[in-house]
């Protein structure tokens, strides 16, 4: 199951050292529902080594604006604290999944 992941627990979750996915998103958009099975799916298929979570837009600002987001779905992906990819837009899951490959 994908982390629940907002303003208030996000710089624990890194702090915990593995790569970080972030979806951001929100209950009203359609591509994010799109995706939103991909990653959970992924969630569950790299627990053990990567952190997987979602944002809702709507009830967290701090963390989007942040990150530039502008556009939702915006999945960040997270390796030592830095940005090292973002996916702008729905895409399939081994698109997704390959840039999860590329943290490791």
């Amino acid at each position: 199951m994908a982390l629940n992941i907002k303003d208030d627990n996000f710089e624990a979750i890194v702090a915990e050292g593995k790569p970080v996915v972030l979806d951001f998103w929100a209950t009203w958009c359609g591509p994010c529902r799109q995706i939103a099975p991909y990653i959970e799916e992924l969630a569950e298929e790299y627990k053990d080594k990567v952190n997987i979570g979602k944002c809702d837009v709507d009830e967290n600002s701090d963390l989007p604006a942040r990150f530039g987001v502008r556009s939702i779905p915006t999945v960040v992906f997270i390796k030592n604290g830095e940005v090292v990819d973002k996916q702008v837009g729905a895409t399939g899951k081994s698109a997704l999944q390959a840039k999860v490959d590329a943290l490791l």
